[in-house]
Formats: C-alpha cells, sequence, structure tokens
C-alpha cells in the first residue's frame, strides 16, 4: 500500500497579480502609449482606474476619461522606460504573495523640445490590469551652495 503525503488544500480565491504580471502589465501600458495604440493602452486598465497627481492634487476615475487624458494631453509627447521596479506584496515586513504588489516606472518624456522625468506608481486588480496610476514629476533644479566639494555635476 502506497501512501501519498497530505497536501494542504489551498483555497481558489481571485488575488492581485504578481509582481512580474504586473510589471509586464505596466510594460505594455508604456508600450501602447507611445505608439498610440488607445485601445491597447486600454486594455491594461481596470475599468474604474484611479489616476493621480499628488503635486497638483488633481485625480481622474475610470478608463475612459484617462484614456482620453493621455490621447489629448500635453500634445505630441513621447516616453521611453529608464528603470522598472516591481515589488511583491506585503503585509508589514512579510512577502505576502496574494497581496497586490505595486510596479514603479522611471521614464523619459519629451514634449516637443521640452524633456522631464516622470516617476509612476502603479497597483494591478485581479484581473491582472492597472488598478491605481500615480504620478510625480519631479522638476530640476540647482543644488544648494555649500556643497560643491562633496559633490559632481552631471
Amino acid at each position: 500500500m502506497t501512501s501519498t503525503p497530505s497536501v494542504p488544500s489551498v483555497p481558489s480565491t481571485p488575488s492581485a497579480p504578481s509582481a512580474p504580471d504586473l510589471r509586464r502589465t505596466v510594460e505594455r501600458f508604456w508600450a501602447a502609449a507611445e505608439e498610440r495604440d488607445w485601445a491597447a493602452f486600454a486594455e491594461t486598465l481596470a475599468e474604474d482606474v484611479l489616476y493621480e497627481l499628488p503635486q497638483t492634487r488633481e485625480r481622474i476615475r475610470g478608463r475612459e476619461r484617462y484614456v482620453e487624458f493621455n490621447r489629448e494631453y500635453p500634445g505630441d509627447w513621447h516616453a521611453r522606460i529608464e528603470r522598472i521596479v516591481a515589488e511583491p506584496g506585503h503585509v508589514g515586513d512579510t512577502e505576502q504573495p496574494g497581496q497586490p504588489g505595486q510596479v514603479v516606472s522611471w521614464t523619459y518624456v519629451t514634449v516637443g523640445l521640452e524633456e522631464m522625468h516622470a516617476i509612476s506608481f502603479f497597483t494591478g486588480d485581479s484581473d491582472g490590469r492597472i488598478a491605481t496610476v500615480t504620478d510625480f514629476w519631479p522638476e530640476p533644479y540647482e543644488p544648494p551652495a555649500g556643497r560643491e566639494h562633496l559633490v559632481e555635476r552631471y
């Protein structure tokens, strides 16, 4: 008689996408935006996606409005991914695979001759789509005086 080890069953419940899956969704998001493929761009987004710009305290709710925002503003813009970091979900200090993770992208954006960088934080939903986007648009500035001997400018 052969005995099989007892394996605890795991309930089948919808869960948020893993960090690598969400990373691929964010990569598709940026590729579709650059190609101006607004249908593909919309497919990366949850129906109730929430877009926030903390620096200007603006918010856009819903896929249709967010797609339209990107299609219309600020004109002929282009984005190139500089870096993407994917983080699995956590509860406290413990990694929890079933918890939503996040992806952060750093992009180089041009609008005509204007150049800027954006830092975007993404979370996903249980369908593998982007649920939230929080954008930061840091402005370059001259460093404060008094530390020239410690730093190198680039």
